[in-house]
C-alpha cells in the first residue's frame, strides 16, 4: 500500500521561501510521476507542479512558473517543492500526489494515491 506523507509547511512572510517534502512508502518511487496540488478554503483542489518518474520532464501552473521548483530524489524516495517569492495568494493546504504511469499530469484525477497535506500560509 502506497502511503505519501508532506512535510516542510509553515508561516513566512510575503517574498519568503519553503521547501515542501513529500516520501512515498510502500512501493518503488521511481515508477511513479509525482504532482503537487493546492488547495484554499472554498476553493478547488488546483494543479501547483508535476515531474516524471525519472525527472526529466516537469510542468507548472502558470501561476507559479518562474518561482517554484519541482524535484526529486529516487535514491530517498521523495519529491520536493522549492517555493521563492512566495505571496499571499499562495496560502493553501498543499498535497503531494502520485501517478502510477509515471508521467505526472496535471489533473487531480490522474493520480492514484494522495497525503494528507500541509498547510502553507503567507502573510502580507
Amino acid at each position: 500500500q502506497v502511503q505519501l506523507v508532506e512535510s516542510g509547511g509553515g508561516l513566512v512572510q510575503a517574498g519568503g521561501s519553503l521547501r515542501l517534502s513529500c516520501v512515498l512508502s510502500g512501493r518503488t518511487f521511481n515508477n511513479y510521476g509525482m504532482g503537487w496540488f493546492r488547495q484554499a478554503p472554498g476553493q478547488e483542489r488546483e494543479f501547483v507542479a508535476t515531474i516524471n518518474w525519472s525527472g526529466g520532464s516537469t510542468y507548472y501552473a502558470d501561476s507559479v512558473k518562474g518561482r517554484f521548483t519541482i524535484s526529486r530524489d529516487n535514491a530517498k524516495n521523495t519529491v520536493y517543492l522549492q517555493m521563492n517569492s512566495l505571496k499571499p495568494e499562495d496560502t493553501a493546504v498543499y498535497y503531494c500526489a502520485a501517478d502510477r504511469t509515471g508521467w505526472g499530469r496535471p489533473r487531480p484525477g490522474d493520480y492514484d494515491y494522495w497525503g494528507q497535506g500541509t498547510q502553507v500560509t503567507v502573510s502580507s
